[in-house]
């Protein structure tokens, strides 16, 4: 790592959600925490669930987001690295964010070592025990044929039906969920099985929408991230150590 640069991690902001007043405040609060970390930044990792739905049509992309994308595109026109993880709100991300914003997508988890620490990176969803009706229904709507058939609604009408979908999820439109203890955290009990194979210093997901700094053992910590909806909490590492924070700044 470059002396003075830090590594910034957040996910779940979910730009679109609840309405488009909740949002746009939202995402200029986020823009504005962008700003000012840019000249420390070395690279961004966004685990997630970034918005609250999103497809590429051929020819069309969701209204909205400018302020955010654009802020991006200076992070990429800079030359700091931008990582995005798909999460099951945004998985349907094709060409045009990392043609036009300059992004690096991962639609898998993802290693990757600074100054010797270690760190496994994904959204989180999908992963660990149970969830079977979740993961069968993620397998189907990742398929190419899913994504062509949802290609073929006019745009009107298949961004309304996310956006009921959407609805669903507790987590974006209701009051968060709480720390479950380890043996009920999924994600906990995926990072159990993944260090049987290797060492980790950090496993950080989003997902769970609250911010966790649970240690597995006196070398291994797992992070959750947490949410832009509820706690605006962020990680960043600096060469050093991790430290799960929360942005204090307002319009």
């Amino acid at each position: 790592m470059e002396y003075g640069k830090k590594i910034y991690f957040a996910s779940d902001f979910h730009l679109g959600a609840r309405n488009h007043q909740e949002s746009l405040r939202r995402e200029k609060i986020i823009v504005r925490w962008l700003d000012e970390i840019m000249p420390e930044t070395e690279v961004l990792y966004l685990l997630g669930d970034v918005f609250d739905f999103w497809f590429e049509y051929r020819k069309a992309v969701p209204k909205g987001f400018v302020r955010f994308l654009g802020k991006i595109a200076e992070f990429t026109d800079a030359g700091i690295p931008v990582h995005f993880f798909t999460g099951n709100h945004d998985m349907w991300i094709f060409d045009y964010l990392p043609n036009e914003v300059g992004l690096i997508i991962h639609n898998e988890p993802y290693e990757v070592t600074f100054s010797g620490k270690k760190f496994y990176l994904a959204h989180g969803d999908g992963l660990g025990p149970g969830e079977n009706s979740f993961k069968l229904l993620k397998g189907i709507f990742r398929s190419p044929f899913a994504q062509w058939l949802f290609g073929r609604l006019h745009p009107n009408l298949g961004i309304a039906l996310a956006h009921k979908w959407s609805l669903s999820s507790r987590n974006v439109h209701g009051e968060p969920d709480e720390f479950r203890g380890e043996s009920d955290e999924r994600l906990i009990q995926y990072a159990r099985e993944v260090m049987k194979e290797a060492h980790y210093d950090y496993f950080i997901f989003g997902h769970r929408h609250i911010p966790i700094d649970y240690p597995l053992n006196d070398h291994t910590r797992y992070i959750n991230l947490g949410d832009w909806i509820h706690y605006y909490t962020y990680g960043v590492f600096d060469g050093e150590k991790f430290e799960l924070k929360s942005y204090t700044g307002s319009l």
